[in-house]
């Protein structure tokens, strides 16, 4: 039998790209865990994981740390996981056997499975579903030497096309600031996570803001469609879909979702120009390995793809346990106000109206109105975004918002390293509080003004003033 129309050499550069993008994106996936998984999923952390594996069984959420957990061991895993991630980064893999180059792939897809899969609230979000679903496919591309398998590539379209498509769906069938082009009034102000150029974005002529969603309604409901096209109709479509995500990365942090999407569309590119090397042709057994692999995916795309046509379509959501082929999309609505949790803490040993109450200030998410937004993705910080849906409703800090406080009032290292300043300078204050406030850009005339990117006004409280009991639990007392 003939193997040859299943290997494709003509995308050895798109191919090689991908997986130098997806490698990178590994390891600040494994770095980020690696780095604050202690003060949030840890033995004590906010929702610690031995409490999540006693509650969740391993057919559930299939994880290693079923088996045992211990922070050393997680630390272990995540730092494993940054030394792979490297090495496939560095190109340490492309010439070694075929199956070699799998393995290779294979553990940090399975790594990173049990720490998303035991990772609760924290590591809920599309781009960690979709970080599995590609890694898992990326397993079957082989080494450099060999020739893409084409099959493989055609299942990298489909994650597109169902990542732009379900998100332009959700749209339309969401909001309706999205069917009258007017969300993005909104939502350069309101995102999750301004970045350093979201100010400007926001101040940008509202015609303009209507192109801008017009635009993105045509790149993720028109487009997706000429994936599946003759080249070089595809290449032009992956082409505006990273032209697309260049301009969402400029405007705001969305961890790595915008820079997964980017590598992805680059494996549909023929175009790209790098002289192609004499390859081998895969052995048969990865041959079969991939026909498996696609019955697989085809299978498991049916509960994706009736959710796609779906009116009641949800998003972000894993119908495997082990999130190999899922539904995605975002901003189905856009919130027209940003409200902001500000906690803040004294030292007073006995607070009245005249105590001088100081903030803690995180990373990433706004606090003080004077400091601008930072560029953080692809770095994730979980516990910042969280803090942005907290401020939406506090039922989604319910579980974590009250452990921060007590975290906070105890000065806990691990806690205090997540944040940007403590302002007690690792002592612990004598109260806590809570405050939620109404957040807005500043008009350019504001801005030159007084030098402020936001204005901020208090809208009442989130917690009480509350103090550490004498069990080491917060106590209100207002």
């Amino acid at each position: 039998m003939g193997w040859e129309w299943l290997a494709d050499p003509g995308y050895w550069a798109p191919r090689l790209l991908f997986q130098r993008a997806l490698a990178a994106i590994y390891l600040v996936a494994f770095l980020g865990a690696a780095l604050q998984f202690r003060p949030l999923i840890g033995e004590r952390g906010l929702l610690p994981i031995p409490r999540f594996t006693r509650r969740v069984p391993f057919r559930r959420a299939p994880s290693l740390f079923h088996w045992r957990y211990s922070d050393r061991l997680f630390a272990g895993v995540a730092w494993t996981g940054v030394a792979i991630s490297a090495a496939l980064v560095l190109g340490l893999f492309d010439h070694t056997p075929v199956w070699a180059t799998m393995l290779a792939w294979l553990v940090p897809w399975l790594l990173y499975q049990s720490i998303v899969n035991v990772g609760q609230i924290w590591y809920s979000f599309g781009w960690e579903s979709l970080l599995l679903e590609v890694g898992f496919l990326a397993i079957f591309l082989g080494p450099a030497d060999t020739a893409p398998p084409v099959l493989v590539l055609w299942l990298l379209r489909w994650v597109l096309f169902r990542l732009e498509f379900g998100a332009g769906l959700i749209k339309m069938r969401g909001d309706a600031c999205w069917r009258d082009l007017t969300c993005l009034y909104h939502h350069h102000e309101t995102q999750p996570m301004p970045g350093p150029l979201s100010w400007h974005f926001h101040h940008l002529p509202k015609p303009l803001h209507k192109v801008e969603a017009a635009a993105s309604h045509f790149t993720q409901l028109v487009v997706p469609f000429a994936l599946f096209a003759p080249q070089p109709a595809a290449s032009a479509a992956a082409l505006l879909m990273i032209l697309t995500q260049l301009w969402l990365v400029a405007s705001g942090n969305f961890s790595w979702l915008n820079f997964l999407t980017i590598a992805i569309a680059v494996s549909v590119v023929d175009i790209i120009p790098a002289p192609v090397p004499e390859l081998a042709e895969p052995p048969v057994w990865q041959h079969v390995l991939v026909f498996g692999l696609t019955v697989l995916v085809v299978g498991l795309s049916y509960r994706p793809a009736r959710n796609l046509a779906s009116r009641e379509q949800v998003m972000n959501t894993s119908f495997d346990r082990l999130h190999l082929v899922n539904t995605y999309g975002a901003f189905g609505s856009v919130t027209k106000v940003r409200h902001e949790i500000v906690i803040e803490a004294t030292d007073d040993p006995a607070p009245d109206e005249n105590t001088v109450w100081r903030e803690y200030e995180f990373k990433g998410k706004p606090g003080d109105p004077r400091r601008r937004p930072a560029q953080f993705a692809p770095y994730h910080l979980r516990l910042d975004w969280l803090m942005w849906f907290a401020a939406l409703s506090t039922r989604y800090a319910e579980s974590w918002l009250p452990g921060l406080a007590e975290k906070l009032l105890a000065a806990d290292p691990g806690t205090l390293k997540l944040l940007r300043r403590d302002p007690f300078d690792g002592r612990r204050p004598a109260y806590l509080r809570a405050r939620l406030y109404r957040y807005r850009f500043t008009t350019p005339r504001e801005r030159r003004e007084t030098g402020a990117w936001w204005v901020r006004e208090p809208r009442g409280p989130v917690l009480p003033t509350t103090k550490l009991g004498p069990h080491g639990a917060v106590v209100a007392v207002d």
